[in-house]
């Protein structure tokens, strides 16, 4: 007769945190190749605004940066969503869909002309891009800030675009200068801080953000069971 003692009994159900794992992939930060998208893209199209580039020429501006800002920022933004910040995905994919939509408008419009209908899509994008800045200021200070000047700009532009003169619109390629040199020292400092596993060049973290880089692993995956793709609705 088989000996049934030497069989391990259970009586006791399995609990959900005894079968359930959660695996998380390891990648590298997009947000320094969103930031120097928006910085490049920003500073070229400051250079048509300002009248450093002929008018006529603009056409070739446009197509450089459905071509170069708009994929970039697209694929920083799908990697934002797969690294579980929700935040930056959201701002970089919108801010790629707009750079999208202004330029190609803008190569099917005659150069130099106002256009209304543009005018009230930037305007009506100026409080979502505040929204998001107004989410990120708690966490990352540096990035509500760069949301804010390009809501700024965004907001001269459009109303430029309204007819309200060409002093908007100088001021709003000054603003991409602006945008361009404050894009080129967050990626760097996101570079550095990527590349040394710790914070050299001021990035001003708090919260949640400070804890990702200055944390432990413990203290990173606490929260993973209410995140998103875990938790049973959105």
């Amino acid at each position: 007769m088989p000996d049934d003692s030497a069989t391990p009994q259970t009586t006791e159900p399995l609990t959900t945190d005894a079968v359930t794992r959660i695996v998380l992939r390891p990648i590298a930060s997009p947000l320094p190749l969103g930031f120097f998208a928006l910085g490049m893209g920003s500073a070229v199209l400051s250079t048509l605004q300002l009248g450093w580039v002929p008018l006529a020429q603009s056409s070739v501006l446009l197509l450089l940066l459905l071509i170069f800002v708009v994929p970039l920022q697209f694929i920083a933004g799908l990697f934002a969503f797969v690294a579980r910040d929700a935040g930056a995905a959201t701002a970089l994919l919108l801010l790629s869909a707009a750079w999208a939509g202004t330029s190609v408008t803008s190569l099917n419009s005659p150069p130099g002309e106002p256009l209304v209908a543009q005018a009230v899509f930037l305007l009506a994008l100026v409080p979502f891009v505040l929204a998001l800045a107004g989410a990120s200021a708690q966490s990352k200070p540096l990035f509500a800030v760069l949301l804010c000047l390009t809501a700024v700009r965004f907001g001269l532009t459009g109303l430029y675009e309204a007819g309200l003169g060409n002093a908007p619109q100088v001021a709003a390629g000054w603003s991409g200068i602006g945008i361009g040199a404050y894009a080129l020292y967050s990626g760097l400092a996101l570079l550095v801080e990527d590349g040394k596993q710790r914070t050299v060049l001021p990035l001003f973290r708090r919260g949640a953000a400070r804890t990702s880089i200055e944390g432990g692993l413990r203290e990173q995956l606490t929260a993973a069971q209410q995140e998103a793709g875990v938790r049973h609705q959105l």
